[in-house]
């Protein structure tokens, strides 16, 4: 595994903050994180894939217990594969529900502006 880029570098790649990347590893979001002679983090392309991943799963709504759960399965090996994807297929569920929930909503907005346009060709036809 090539371990080249620093935190700094992640950070900026990926839009999440160096904070957030050393929580995320204290709360064991990230497998152990390989480090130069230094101490210092160094990130390899898998660990920046698992970080996007992360980012999906947070801004799809899924709960910070739930990923937690994920990652911890995730460490655990193939062996967990089949729990990793029922909870993905949960998750998938519930963004089609949220999806289908906006589309009704967009579907009100829609029809609210059409109006509004009807009624502004309305006015404009009486001046």
């Amino acid at each position: 595994m090539d371990f080249e880029r620093t935190i700094q570098q992640v950070a900026n790649e990926t839009g999440i903050s160096e904070y957030t990347l050393r929580y995320y590893e204290k709360i064991g979001l990230m497998m152990d994180i390989h480090r130069a002679e230094n101490g210092h983090r160094r990130y390899a392309q898998d660990d920046i894939e698992w970080i996007n991943f992360l980012k999906q799963l947070k801004a799809t709504g899924m709960p910070l217990a739930q990923i937690q759960l994920f990652a911890t399965l995730r460490k655990q090996g193939l062996g967990t594969s089949k729990q990793r994807r029922e909870m993905l297929e949960v998750h998938r569920e519930k963004m089609i529900q949220k999806i289908q929930s906006i589309n009704k909503c967009l579907d009100v907005v829609e029809y609210k502006i059409e109006r509004h346009r009807r009624n502004e060709t309305k006015v404009e036809s009486k001046n």
